[in-house]
């Protein structure tokens, strides 16, 4: 798998991430360890995970599953923190003290001693964002992060977080944004993917296939084992099944069946070779969906096809 640059760092990441957000939830050991030796296999580098999922049994699960399955200096440990569960309501704490504590946690589940990448989850309006900050500088400094960067960040938030790292000589840069896009979502393009493409910042994005919608898997209805068929999810995935979501749809199956590809490979190869993007995070349910992503690797979107997708789907979402 071709491998690209994370921003304007010297981390080489391959241009398909693995998503675990499921692991140790609704994806079990089983599935996860052929999920992660299909990546493997193919060339994949990139690992995503993070304290929250599954309230750490998504970073438990690929702990026990590291070093058998792949060796831990053969892949890209990327986690967050930030975003927690107390009492079953969901809680956001970016407080230094709080973000080193997670980054603690995250390693004794995980199993290393570090991770290449520590993303903070979430921006949180009432911790100042130099406190923020300071516990990136600390994770670099202290070697429990190779490097760092920042998730969910608006455009003016990137570009406050970016400079202000780079402002003062011994700040950790942030080498990447985590961020939603996908043919269904590309409201980052307006303010994100510019402050990213001027700061250096490298572009991850999650869900680079609408949810699971651009697949076309729900235009006939709801497959009883779908992610909108789950109690933990369904809320997720409704926000795209609506009529402007679904005229995207027709238009990538359409696509699909000209090529005489899948739906899938079609939504994600467009993001993946967006300007500026250097690694989508795919989630997959099951294997045999993880190979149909890995497969688009050696497929690249005709131009007039791109534009095309870029025509019907260029309403912010």
């Amino acid at each position: 798998m071709q491998q690209r640059a994370l921003g304007r760092t010297g981390l080489k990441v391959s241009r398909l991430g693995l998503g675990t957000m499921t692991w140790g939830r609704d994806t079990d050991e089983h599935e996860a360890r052929d999920q992660l030796l299909a990546f493997a296999e193919a060339g994949g580098t990139l690992l995503d995970t993070a304290a929250a999922y599954g309230d750490g049994a998504s970073e438990e699960l690929l702990g026990d599953l590291l070093g058998d399955v792949v060796a831990r200096d053969e892949v890209v440990l990327a986690t967050k923190a930030g975003v927690s569960r107390r009492s079953g309501r969901r809680v956001t704490d970016c407080s230094r003290g709080t973000l080193l504590a997670t980054l603690d946690a995250s390693l004794r589940r995980l199993g290393v001693d570090h991770v290449d990448l520590w993303q903070v989850h979430v921006w949180v309006e009432d911790t100042p964002l130099e406190e923020t900050l300071a516990a990136l500088d600390h994770a670099v400094s202290s070697g429990r992060a190779a490097y760092v960067g920042v998730s969910n960040y608006s455009g003016w938030q990137t570009a406050q977080a970016a400079t202000w790292q780079r402002a003062v000589p011994g700040r950790a840069p942030l080498a990447s944004t985590q961020v939603e896009y996908s043919l269904l979502n590309r409201r980052v393009e307006a303010e994100v993917l510019p402050a990213a493409r001027a700061l250096g910042l490298g572009v991850l994005p999650w869900s680079p296939l609408g949810r699971g919608v651009l697949t076309g898997k729900y235009r006939t209805g709801t497959p009883a084992d779908s992610r909108a068929a789950s109690t933990d999810l369904a809320r997720f995935v409704e926000a795209y099944l609506d009529d402007r979501s679904s005229r995207v749809v027709e238009a990538v199956v359409r696509a699909a069946d000209g090529l005489q590809w899948s739906p899938l490979q079609v939504a994600l190869t467009w993001v993946r070779d967006r300007p500026g993007v250097t690694a989508p995070v795919v989630g997959a349910r099951t294997t045999a969906q993880l190979r149909q992503a890995l497969s688009a690797e050696e497929l690249t979107l005709p131009g007039e096809i791109a534009e095309a997708l870029d025509d019907v789907s260029g309403t912010p979402g």
